[in-house]
């Protein structure tokens, strides 16, 4: 039998407070630290799980170290102080080097017995991006999940947030698109922007998510709205494109209302002095105001954009020499998923 090709997968973790959960997730990855099959007969290996410690309140540190002792696949990444999840999640990310990068959350809701699926999912449609889709309801509550699905509504329907629905923080990616990613990326970016600006295919694999590990989430409903606005800053410069639209009709419709004043000015209509040339200069320069606002946006989210990273171009290897093109199925035993 030819040799096989074995996708390597790295795992990334961001860690805040771990401190009660990182034990569970460590054993519930370390079955697929061995060479498995995927259920398409695709071979993988899980070599590598980084833990970004973002120095979260409780005693993670502690946990990290010895997890890295116990297990050599384990490998800390120390940030210096808190950064945030998705700053966590970049420094883990651009520490790896496996063809395939998987974000999972460390509550544990995401079980890694669904990495398998993913990668199958991203030869057979042969994506670079891969989003979890859910097929149950996330363990947040009521409240917090249709407030999670409206704004990634809006976002992708209103602010050109692209795929935003599909935004997921358990995602299958191509390595080296990931770590171009993490080496662009500027302040403040949200993650799922960055990759929607190099990816080139984007799709979603079921998966059921479990429920969070002993603890709650770690968000306040403050932190979560600075998130979503966060998302709307990086989507792109639709929304500064309406405050330019809504000024050219406030213009239009003040030399149209002006027109007709004067119409009715000429038919001795019976106005009050002065009303006429109010209104007119009024409704005119409300939209010459937020034409110009518009304008100024326009130049400012293309400084924005600069700032935030997003590239001109990216260059990759020809796909068919990486992970996206070895698409051959081992032979193996009827029945047979993992070795």
């Amino acid at each position: 039998m030819s040799d096989v090709y074995v996708h390597s997968v790295s795992v990334i973790t961001p860690v805040y407070q771990g401190e009660r959960t990182l034990d569970e997730l460590i054993a519930g990855i370390q079955p697929w630290t061995t060479e498995f099959s995927t259920p398409d007969g695709h071979r993988a290996r899980v070599t590598e799980v980084i833990l970004s410690y973002d120095r979260g309140p409780d005693g993670s540190a502690a946990v990290i170290r010895r997890l890295a002792a116990d297990h050599p696949w384990v490998r800390p990444v120390w940030l210096s102080r808190n950064f945030g999840q998705h700053a966590a999640t970049l420094a883990g990310i651009a520490s790896s080097g496996g063809d395939w990068v998987v974000t999972l959350d460390e509550d544990g809701q995401h079980d890694p017995m669904f990495i398998g699926g993913m990668i199958d999912t991203a030869l057979r449609e042969q994506a670079d991006l891969v989003y979890a889709a859910p097929s149950n309801r996330p363990p947040h509550g009521f409240v917090r999940n249709t407030a999670s699905r409206s704004s990634k509504k809006l976002l992708e329907s209103v602010l050109g947030g692209g795929r935003a629905s599909q935004f997921n923080s358990y995602r299958l990616i191509l390595g080296e698109i990931a770590r171009s990613v993490a080496a662009y990326a500027g302040t403040g970016v949200y993650l799922d922007v960055a990759l929607s600006w190099v990816s080139s295919r984007t799709v979603t694999s079921p998966v059921l998510l479990r429920e969070e590990g002993d603890r709650k989430s770690g968000y306040s409903y403050r932190q979560l709205f600075a998130h979503f606005w966060r998302m709307v800053l990086t989507s792109g410069t639709r929304g500064l494109r309406f405050v330019t639209g809504v000024g050219a009709l406030f213009f239009a419709g003040g030399i149209l209302f002006a027109l007709y004043l004067i119409i009715m000015r000429a038919f001795a209509v019976d106005i009050p002095a002065g009303w006429t040339s109010q209104m007119v200069l009024t409704a005119v320069g409300i939209g010459a105001v937020l034409m110009a606002l518009g304008i100024i946006a326009e130049y400012l989210g293309v400084a924005v954009s600069s700032a935030l990273g997003r590239p001109t171009y990216l260059i990759v290897r020809d796909p068919a020499a990486g992970p996206l093109g070895h698409l051959d199925i081992a032979s193996r035993d009827p029945g047979e998923h993992r070795t």
